[in-house]
């Protein structure tokens, strides 16, 4: 199998710099000055104890790639691009006839829920993962990966249930890549327990740190309007089990601390997920009568952060916290 990147980012980079480590075949779509700085200087992967510069092959939309049917589309941007990504990738044909939408698999490596979805509407082969791989893309062409003694903890399933051959494969390439790996016929559930976690982001984007108490009064709300629509979601446990000490955040030389993806965004200038993070939560919540203020603040302001270009940390936790009704 040939795995084409889509969003060469800390996530994208992770994935395909180790699966090139590895011997797999793999290309990574990427502009810009990242995309420059990977085509001449290759790709710098940090994890605990290596710093790795690979030559993976770069290219930057799909006019450059001739795909093959053992091509898999790994779609690694932010929620807020899918789509664009999606429509560039799906009539591209295919060598032996077809178009990637009729043929390929996409592998969507994403936060939320709502990535599969969009790319069902356009791709007949989906499949998703629950992706827990700490990560940070602030330098272009550097990655830092702290976790070890794996890289990080995927598990994956087609769109929208069941596992078949194709879901194996990957999973077999990415555990021969660093990674820790469970094919599952129920993905949803995983998902919408990663939703969960993910509920904290604009906390710490917004202010520049956590706030536990206020990420649990988000997940609880969360927990609500997940049971009024009748949606179930795995176990903290659950993941726990399949972690165990393969996957753990360890120390990295010159990296004092991790942010999560939304701080990154805000601190690169960029967009934020956050519509379809706290914003699934506020949908959900309005589709089954269930009340969502601490939800709704988080994804107000983290939208308001980004509209305005305003730099991570620029406000207080107790300042956030007094915007939350009740």
């Amino acid at each position: 199998m040939r795995y084409v990147v889509i969003g060469a980012g800390a996530i994208g980079c992770s994935i395909g710099g180790r699966l090139h480590q590895a011997g797999h075949d793999v290309v990574l779509v990427a502009r810009g000055e990242h995309g420059r700085v990977l085509r001449e200087d290759g790709l710098t992967l940090v994890t605990p104890g290596e710093r790795l510069r690979l030559r993976v092959p770069v290219v930057s939309g799909p006019d450059e790639v001739e795909l093959d049917p053992d091509h898999v589309l790994v779609l690694a941007v932010k929620t807020q691009d899918t789509v664009a990504a999606l429509d560039a990738w799906r009539h591209r044909p295919v060598r032996g006839g077809g178009t990637a939408g009729e043929r390929l698999p996409v592998f969507c490596a994403q936060n939320g829920v709502a990535n599969e979805r969009m790319a069902l509407r356009r791709f007949r082969h989906v499949y998703g993962a629950f992706v827990l791989l700490p990560a940070s893309y602030l330098e272009p062409g550097e990655v830092i990966a702290p976790c070890g003694p794996l890289t990080g903890l995927l598990v994956l399933g087609r769109h929208p249930s069941g596992a078949d051959g194709t879901a194996e494969r990957i999973g077999a390439d990415l555990a021969a890549s660093r990674f820790r790996t469970e094919v599952v016929p129920d993905l949803p559930r995983w998902k919408y327990l990663k939703l969960l976690g993910n509920l904290g982001n604009a906390i710490e984007a917004v202010c520049g740190e956590p706030s536990p108490d206020l990420h649990a009064r988000a997940w609880a709300e969360a927990d609500r309007v997940l049971e009024a629509a009748g949606i179930g979601h795995a176990a903290n446990r659950d993941v726990a089990e399949l972690r165990g000490d393969a996957v753990e955040v360890r120390h990295v030389d010159g990296v004092s601390e991790l942010r999560n993806s939304s701080w990154q965004s805000l601190a690169r200038g960029g967009s934020l997920e956050t519509d379809y993070l706290n914003g699934e939560i506020v949908l959900l919540g309005r589709l089954h009568g269930v009340p969502t203020p601490v939800n709704e603040t988080l994804l107000d302001v983290a939208n308001e952060f980004a509209r305005l270009r305003r730099s991570p940390g620029e406000l207080t936790l107790k300042e956030l916290t007094a915007r939350v009704p009740g």
